[in-house]
């Protein structure tokens, strides 16, 4: 028999020893997190998280994430012990290339590490968005006789994590929300990688979070795994609320550097490593190894844990037998086996030519009667982005299975917590704002992309066709920020039937998709839903013609006037639309080849907007009618023309590409 206090103390050691050593063995890393946050981590993983270190991906499990990414020596020696597939040499290898254990955590890379993290706040908000989907996919699939929903979220947060506005952002929206499932760990040591936190935080945390409609309590003393339990219970028994704990923790205590700003981000060196090693009683020459009797314990411990599961599985039986239609449903949406769409279909929910984003709303809600998912919503612009779902009332702490949240003004914490949602699962997170607010979601659109999750953004007023608002709100540089993110979806539909077409491609991948959507009418004269689904196709085709036109959304429409006027004097042009860059470079070369003939150098792009991410199709010898300045305040249409963007001016700049030596 074990002495489950001083095993636990070793383990303690364990995590502790273990980090040191992948930290030094890279000569690269955070060992001062590991080092100081040990005990609470253990003590949670041990004794309160619900986990199966067998089953990783068991749906009912708690959520753990480390927002605090970079100490993320700490989650790679958890799992290595709890026995989630990290093996010695795995922790040996890293933040080198090719290994499990990449300098900060990264999911989908890692089995047990449940969110890409490291950009401060943004863990800490996708641990919300996974708390409020816990809670609404309750409130949909439990019954009175069986609950197989039902699991907290657990988070590991540091000062920066708080220093971050995204944090202040998602915990305001989590109180509002009175998350009572989320359980935020803030690991309270005062040291930055310049110094104390005195030097730039010097607010009330405690009271803050009070002030968000928090429970805080505070535990003085990190090591004391007691207290941390004791808090930890009490916060799990308030269901009312979510709870920040207050753990004063010493950065990279026993080490010679303890306390201090040089053992954040820096390894401890040899001579310090061995003085840590022989503060911990763990073997310096051998510091990966961990002793077959801890090991033993740990083992039994990983087979005490999967028993939660086995015990859920017994009440997931009975209720699937009791309500065969929700089971059904449950798995489509975990499995992401969605109805099959029909992108003409589904465009019959537009009746006639009206502006992208009044189509993508009528679409999101054929496609939410049709069964997709889709819990989301709007940064204070629903209305605006028409992104309400229609009979399904608003989420709320007092209406969990409403389908539509409120995200507030809070565009950076809107993205972030979707990503959260996308990563839970059993739903399809959708976001919107206006085009020009994308600036504000760009570390989330970043991380969405690295994960690969599924995640829909939709951004709408996409131009200068925006008018009267002025420069302000209306976007340039955008459409070429997003395209240049690696694994970003983005599609700019001209009319209902191409909106369907990104609609269709939006809900079936598994990336993140941006919808880039007009305020004003666009025409959908010519276009096609099923063509557009390659991403770009001829819209208009004509014999011996003299240049190709390029263009996307509102623009297309434009590109096909200024076609009839060269047609009128006698120069035939191709129409070409380019709804999205991404989709049609992944068709095969013949395709591209057909559309874009390499032979054919007289090429026109049209796009009310910065114009460098078309120079990869007009090469050398075309030419772009885009805007490399800012807007202006006026109607869209005298902005329009005011800017060039009118069918004469465009006609008269493929002339002179035709006429061009």
């Amino acid at each position: 028999m074990f002495n489950e206090q001083k095993m636990q103390s070793r383990a303690i050691d364990a995590v502790r020893a273990l980090s040191v050593a992948g930290v030094e063995k890279a000569k690269s890393g955070h060992p001062g997190l590991p080092l100081g946050a040990a005990p609470m981590a253990v003590e949670l993983w041990l004794n309160h998280m619900k986990h199966n270190p067998a089953n990783p991906d068991w749906f009912n499990r708690d959520r753990f994430i480390l927002s605090a990414g970079h100490g993320s020596m700490l989650i790679y020696s958890l799992l290595h012990l709890f026995g989630y597939g990290l093996e010695k040499d795995d922790l040996q290898e890293f933040r080198q290339w090719g290994s499990k254990t990449p300098g900060h955590p990264e999911f989908g890379h890692t089995a047990g590490v449940e969110a890409t993290t490291g950009p401060l706040g943004q863990g800490f908000a996708m641990a919300v968005g996974m708390a409020m989907t816990e809670n609404h996919l309750a409130a949909h699939f439990n019954t009175p006789d069986h609950e197989i929903i039902n699991h907290h979220t657990y988070v590991i947060a540091g000062d920066g994590d708080l220093m971050e506005g995204v944090s202040a952002e998602v915990a305001s929206l989590a109180g509002t929300l009175k998350l009572g499932k989320l359980i935020v760990l803030y690991d309270d040591n005062n040291i930055t990688i310049e110094g104390s936190t005195d030097l730039a935080f010097t607010e009330d945390v405690g009271k803050r979070f009070e002030a968000y409609g928090w429970h805080v309590l505070e535990v003085t003393d990190g090591n004391d795994c007691s207290a941390v339990s004791r808090a930890l219970d009490e916060a799990k028994a308030r269901d009312d609320r979510p709870s920040l704990i207050k753990v004063k923790t010493i950065i990279g205590y026993g080490s010679p550097k303890a306390d201090s700003s040089g053992v954040h981000g820096s390894p401890l060196g040899a001579d310090g490593a061995r003085e840590t090693y022989e503060f911990l009683n763990w073997d310096a020459d051998d510091p990966f190894t961990v002793a077959e009797d801890l090991t033993e314990w740990f083992r039994q411990k990983k087979m005490a844990l999967g028993q939660s599961e086995e015990e859920w599985l017994e009440v997931f039986k009975a209720w699937q037998l009791a309500n065969p239609d929700l089971a059904q449903e449950l798995a489509m949406r975990v499995e992401r086996s969605y109805p099959e769409i029909d992108a003409d279909q589904l465009s019959d929910a537009v009746s006639k030519d009206i502006a992208t984003r009044s189509a993508s709303g009528l679409i999101l809600n054929a496609l939410y009667q049709e069964g997709i998912p889709f819990f989301g919503g709007s940064a204070d612009l629903a209305p605006s982005n028409m992104t309400q779902i229609n009979n399904q009332g608003s989420y709320s702490s007092a209406t969990p299975e409403g389908a539509n949240i409120h995200f507030g003004v809070r565009e950076f914490a809107m993205a972030a917590i979707c990503n959260g949602m996308a990563l839970h699962g059993g739903v399809l997170p959708y976001s919107a704002t206006f085009l020009v607010f994308s600036d504000y979601m760009k570390g989330a659109i970043r991380l969405s992309s690295l994960m690969e999750v599924p995640q829909i953004y939709i951004f709408t007023h996409d131009s200068i066709g925006l008018g009267e608002d002025g420069p302000t709100h209306q976007p340039v540089e955008h459409l070429a920020m997003l395209r240049a993110i690696p694994g970003l979806n983005v599609l700019r539909p001209a009319g209902r039937l191409e909106t369907a077409a990104a609609w269709k491609y939006a809900v079936e991948s598994n990336k993140p998709s941006a919808l880039i959507l007009t305020r004003q009418t666009v025409s959908s004269a010519e276009t096609n839903a099923k063509r557009a689904l390659r991403g770009a196709y001829v819209v208009r085709d004509v014999k011996d013609y003299e240049a190709i036109i390029m263009a996307s959304g509102s623009e297309l429409e434009l590109a096909l006037t200024a076609a009839d006027l060269l047609e009128a004097e006698g120069h035939p042009v191709r129409v070409v639309s380019m709804m999205s860059f991404e989709l049609f470079e992944e068709q095969d070369a013949a395709y591209k080849e057909r559309v874009l003939p390499a032979a054919m150098r007289k090429r026109l792009a049209v796009e009310a907007a910065a114009d460098m991410s078309w120079y990869k199709y007009v090469g050398l010898d075309g030419d772009i009618v885009g805007l490399n300045h800012f807007g202006a305040s006026a109607p869209a249409n005298i902005l329009f023309e005011k800017f060039g963007f009118t069918a004469e001016n465009v006609a008269q700049r493929c002339l002179d590409l035709i006429e061009k030596d």
